[in-house]
Formats: structure tokens, sequence, C-alpha cells
């Protein structure tokens, strides 16, 4: 035997892993697969895109740490506005709910970033390198300078895709047209080049070399996913009545009596991302994302039997009884979600484009002025929430024949804060009590008012 050489038998039909454990996911053709492969790149290039597109001269979608603030094509978002990124969150959990109990895990099959990039690199791997049969055979051999060369390009390949997410990832938190310049022109500082190379190898590492061990090992979601199951959940399931016995057979000749549908062609397992047989049941490994559907779809139409020996059903379906859409637990999950999402539209809705508050002077309650007048000190901080400049008008209401020390009009820079310190003096007998509540009124130019309560001390 060629010492260079190590037999090809040690690949396990039924896992389709070699001795190491690595999965040789062999290209599968059909309608899932265009679905997942066209919504994969179209989520792909969304990611990519949205950073670049700007609103009113500036970029539409920007979480700025630096300056704590998070740009929304003409809104501005601040520390303040926490709760909406908490509703989002939640909205985000229950959608995720409620599609793993109708759908099973679709989102991994179709929608979570470690499919979709996981399946760009495997594409780039299969136009280098050749499809998973050939791939298994180089790689079981001594590597030719052509195949180093081949497998040199497709690390190029997949080092470009991940500095580019990289890039674009760290995008969204500092001005991506900024930050491409400066990396690209060596340039870039030292904190934000080393997120951008942390995200890229994170991304290499995953796609390229982990891949299924993330969803089998890493992923939280695969090991409580199961608790949102029911026997109406559908998931891609194998039709074990109509299958068994399983059997290989010639294709032009007729189906034994003694045989199944199923003629054990493993291309089920072959072209599965996580290596597992849909035949042995339902796993938690599995990832919904109708490989192994289309395979098998289309060795029936080749051996001319009907279609969906394997498909997307539901235990109940394979049971023989009747899948029940509307149940408790999916009404449930809808019910939370819609609350969820109203809850949000309002809170958005009703988000002010100003925000202030008032603080006193601690130091000194009050004081008598020269014409023996009662004086408070104050200071508000005004923010502006929008993306222009906006002039500021401030009055109070409360107070009669009120003496200002002090500018009533204020210039706040778009997305800044601002403070603004001003006196309050009050004649004696216009106060009726030692401690007086009443309002500070802020109002731009558009007709929009804000008031804030505060004190105005007399004496203690």
């Amino acid at each position: 035997m060629d010492p260079n050489k190590i037999d090809v038998k040690i690949i396990d039909p039924k896992t389709n892993r070699d001795a190491n454990g690595k999965i040789y996911v062999r290209k599968s053709q059909g309608a899932y697969q265009k679905l997942r492969r066209y919504g994969g790149w179209f989520l792909m290039l969304l990611f990519a895109l949205l950073p670049w597109i700007s609103y009113d001269g500036r970029q539409a979608i920007l979480f700025d740490l630096g300056k704590q603030q998070f740009l929304f094509f003409g809104a501005t978002f601040f520390p303040q506005d926490l709760t909406l990124l908490a509703l989002i969150f939640v909205i985000a959990a229950f959608g995720l709910f409620l599609l793993t109990t109708f759908l099973g895990r679709v989102w991994c099959g179709y929608l979570c970033p470690q499919t979709v990039w996981t399946f760009i690199f495997i594409w780039f791997e299969e136009k280098l390198e050749g499809p998973a049969n050939k791939r298994r055979k180089q790689d079981n051999n001594k590597y030719s300078s052509h195949l180093i060369v081949r497998k040199t390009l497709k690390h190029i390949a997949w080092w470009a895709v991940s500095i580019i997410t990289g890039l674009v990832f760290v995008g969204y938190f500092i001005p991506i047209k900024e930050l491409s310049i400066e990396f690209f022109t060596f340039e870039l500082g030292f904190l934000p080049a080393f997120w951008v190379w942390f995200f890229a190898a994170c991304t290499y590492g995953n796609a390229g070399w982990m891949r299924a061990i993330m969803c089998l090992h890493m992923c939280p979601y695969a090991r409580f996913q199961s608790a949102m199951f029911d026997k109406d959940t559908y998931i891609v399931g194998y039709d074990t009545k109509r299958g068994e016995k399983r059997g290989p057979r010639s294709l032009k000749a007729k189906k034994p009596k003694d045989l199944g549908d199923c003629i054990d062609c493993n291309l089920c397992v072959q072209v599965c991302p996580t290596g597992i047989d849909i035949r042995n049941g339902l796993q938690y490994e599995c990832i919904n994302c109708g490989a192994c559907i289309d395979a098998c779809d289309h060795t029936m139409e080749r051996m001319g039997y009907e279609k969906g020996l394997i498909s997307y059903t539901t235990e109940h379906k394979l049971a023989g009884n009747k899948t029940k859409i509307m149940r408790p637990k999916l009404i449930g999950y809808s019910v939370a979600l819609v609350l969820m999402l109203a809850l949000f539209i309002a809170q958005v809705v009703t988000v002010d484009p100003i925000n202030m508050s008032v603080l006193r002077d601690r130091n000194q309650m009050y004081r008598i002025d020269s014409n023996g007048w009662i004086e408070n000190t104050y200071t508000l901080k005004i923010l502006n929430k929008t993306q222009q400049e906006q002039q500021y008008n401030i009055d109070v209401a409360g107070l009669k024949n009120v003496k200002w020390y002090g500018s009533q009009t204020i210039s706040v820079p778009a997305g800044q804060l601002v403070s603004k310190p001003l006196s309050l003096a009050v004649s004696p007998d216009e106060l009726t009590s030692p401690i007086v509540k009443f309002e500070f009124i802020l109002s731009d130019n558009d007709g929009f008012s804000l008031k804030v309560e505060s004190r105005f001390i007399k004496k203690l």
C-alpha cells in the first residue's frame, strides 16, 4: 500500500464523516435549496449594504457607541430609550418561539447567520476544489501542487468574505465610509482594527472550520428548542411506513414486494450539513434546511416513485393522524407577539424629539437678591434627539411675575446634550407657601413642547 495514500473507506456512509469527524457536504439541488440559497445571498447582501445607506447626509443606521446614540434614518435614540431595545429583544424571542412551534428549526436552516455563511463558504469550496466526492479523495491523498493552489485560493476567498463581514459588522458601530477608507489605507486605530479582525477571524473559524460543531455543541438554541416542539410542529420527517424495509435495487427493475420505497442510497446523509441520518427519527442536530428532502425527491423521481418520502411533516401526520394548526401554545405565542409589537409601536410613536431634566442648585437652596426677591438657581439639561440643530424657547408655568437671570432661548446641535444654567426670582408676595410647585416649558419652532416639574423654595 502506498504510504502517502489513505483508504477512502474510512468515510462512514451512515454519518458522512471521516476519521477526524469532518463532514463532506454534497451539493443538493431542489426547490428548498433554491429558496435557502437565494435567501442566504439576499440576507448577506442586505447585511452588507444597509450601513452604506445615507439619510439626510448621515449614515442611516448607526449604533454610535462613542456618542451613546442609535441613528435609524430620521430618528435618534439614546440610552433613555433603552426600553425600546429591550422590547426588540422580547419581540425577537416571541417571534422565534412562534416560528419554532409552527415550523420547527427553519430559523437554523434558512436564516441563521451561521448557516448562511457556512453555505457561502461551502459554495466557494465546491467551485475551487470540486464536489464532495472529489474533495474526499483529494484530502485522503498526498497534496499535489495543483491542489495546494486551489486550497490556497479557497482560503483567500474565505478570508476575503470574513474580512468584509468583520468590516461591515463594525460599520454598524463606526461610520462605515471612514472605517473602510482607514482600514484599506492602514490608518485605522488599534481598537477598531482589532474588532474588524476579531469578527473576521470568528467568521473564518465558524463558517470555514467549525460549521456543524457550532450547531451541535455550542448553540444553546439547539438544546432548548425541543421544549417548543409538539406533535403538530412541522419538522423534516421520514415516512417509515412507506420507506421500510429499505434496500438497493436496479433503476429499471420493479420494486420488490418485500422492500419499501427507500433504496438506501444514503444521499439524504451526504447532503446533510450536520451529518445526521434523518431516517433515524427526529434529532436535535437537524436544522430543517430541507437538503435531504430535495435529494430524496430527486431519487424518487428517478425511480418513478411518489415524492415526499422525506418531507416537511408532523409527528401526528406520520402516525396517520390529523395535524392541528391552531393550538393553545401557538395562539399564546401569537397573542404575546402581537401585544409586544403594539407596545413597541406605541413606544416609538410617543418618543419625544426633546428630553429635558432640571437640577436645582444643591449648595444654596435660595437667596435674597438686592430687591428683596427670592432667587432660585437651576441647571436645565436639554437633549436634542433630532438630526438637525434646534432652537428652543424656555418658559415657566405656575409662577407669577418671574424675573429671569439668563436667556430664555437656547440652540442645541443635532444629537447633543447641552446644559443651560439660569436663575428665577419671584417677589415674596407672590409665593403662597414655602415650597411652590411649577413647570419649566421647553418648546421648539414646530409647536412641540415639553413640561418638566420642579420646585421653587421660599424658605425651609
